[in-house]
């Protein structure tokens, strides 16, 4: 009977070498050298070739199915679950899902080599980076700095609006604090601080890009110091070191952090039909709790150094988050603002007078505050004025004579000596 035997390079040598041995052509010592095995190991594989011929020098294993292998069932389930569900998922995040939610017990490797074969991932080719960008080593402590960020994004799919999310990342533990709100309007960027800071205290530092929100991007903005945007403004009232990102590469953290949201948080709303902002920013509460225990990672020293609010601050904490806007009084004590006019009351808890710059404070709560001297004016709005109406008056039109003036008029006389002149001139020349 005639059979075929599969073996490898390493197993034909062993094979080789050993049958050497076996017609005593080399010793059991130079048989361990060249196989580099033990003396044990060789006189075991010399014992199972003689037992099996050739057989014996193939691995027991071969051919035999494995004891990690998984069962079929689990197989057609996974590949069930990962078309209709899990489609567009990345392996690992897909892996996540099978075992949080299908309970089924597989590697992500395993996973990913299914993706693959049903051609529902393709993997990325590697990137060679043609820049060279040095490595920042993490802040020490938490509180110590934040990279914050702004990502537009179909964050909601087709189910809901278009909406931004507002990120922060700390960059010594990686904990995030995230918000969904419209876009990235400074309104939107103070609500998100107030809280947060509210909440959590004062960073030393903030680390951002240099978006119109954060920083005038003019030319005079760096040697002006009071030209200022007003989050800014806001931050330097609390004491907080605004740092300026030149390039997205440099806040990479929350830039890859954006990355991962835009994979992951997407198909979070997905599976729990999220389509609105308000839902989603009561899931964000949730959310952040189980980022933070995948990707958290801990501070190199212990400690929050995060500042809390002291009385004052919390009390003018309205105040500093603000839209800030400066006008002059008028000589009827009227302020003109965002095409409104409004009127300052007669009595006043300080002396206003004309020509004076009063101090208009937008709060997040849509109500103005008009501040002088540190007092806060009593004002009311006024109904718009009415506006001036343009008359366009028409054009005036004579109509033109049919009278010619005859060749012995003065106006011909004058045009006709000069003629004479100009020909008396060139025989002259002549």
């Amino acid at each position: 009977m005639e059979y075929e035997i599969i073996m490898t390079n390493k197993e034909s040598n062993r094979h080789v070498i050993i049958i050497k041995l076996i017609r005593k052509k080399i010793n059991g010592t130079q048989a361990a050298k060249q196989l580099k095995l033990s003396i044990r190991q060789t006189k075991r594989l010399k014992a199972s070739i003689i037992k099996n011929g050739i057989k014996g020098a193939i691995h027991k294993l071969r051919g035999k199915t494995g004891n990690n292998k998984l069962p079929e069932k689990t197989t057609k389930d996974a590949i069930k679950y990962l078309k209709e569900k899990y489609s567009d998922f990345g392996p690992t995040f897909a892996q996540e899902k099978l075992n949080e939610i299908h309970k089924l017990k597989i590697g992500i490797t395993t996973v990913r080599k299914i993706m693959i074969d049903e051609k529902l991932f393709k993997p990325r080719p590697r990137k060679k980076s043609s820049e060279y960008r040095a490595w920042r080593e993490r802040k020490e402590s938490c509180g110590e700095m934040g990279q914050f960020d702004g990502s537009y994004h179909k964050w909601l799919e087709d189910r809901g609006e278009e909406c931004c999310l507002l990120a922060n990342i700390d960059d010594a533990t990686g904990k995030v604090t995230l918000k969904f709100d419209i876009n990235e309007s400074t309104l939107s960027v103070f609500e998100f601080w107030k809280e947060y800071i509210k909440t959590k205290g004062k960073p030393i530092a903030i680390y951002l890009d240099k978006y119109s929100t954060y920083k005038i991007n003019h030319k005079s903005a760096v040697d002006n110091k009071e030209m200022m945007t007003q989050f800014q403004r806001a931050m330097e009232t609390l004491g907080i070191k605004v740092i300026n990102a030149h390039s997205p590469q440099a806040k990479g953290r929350v830039e890859r952090l954006n990355e991962t949201l835009q994979d992951r948080l997407v198909k979070e709303l997905r599976l729990r039909n999220i389509s609105n902002i308000e839902d989603a920013n009561i899931f964000l509460k949730e959310y952040e709790k189980i980022f933070d225990s995948k990707f958290g990672v801990k501070a190199k020293k212990e400690g929050d150094l995060h500042v809390p609010l002291t009385k004052n601050e919390l009390e003018k904490l309205d105040a500093i988050f603000s839209i800030h806007s400066k006008r002059l009084v008028r000589n009827d004590y009227t302020i003109q603002f965002k095409n409104q006019w409004i009127q300052l009351a007669e009595i006043q808890p300080t002396g206003v007078l004309k020509k004076d710059i009063v101090l208009i404070e937008e709060r997040l709560d849509g109500t103005l505050h008009i501040g002088l001297r540190g007092k806060y004016l009593n004002y009311e709005i006024l109904p718009s004025r009415p506006e001036k109406v343009k008359v366009l008056l028409p054009m005036l039109t004579t109509a033109k004579s049919e009278w010619k003036p005859p060749a012995n008029h003065p106006w011909r006389r004058h045009n006709l000596r000069n003629a004479n002149t100009q020909l008396i001139r060139r025989n002259v020349q002549v």
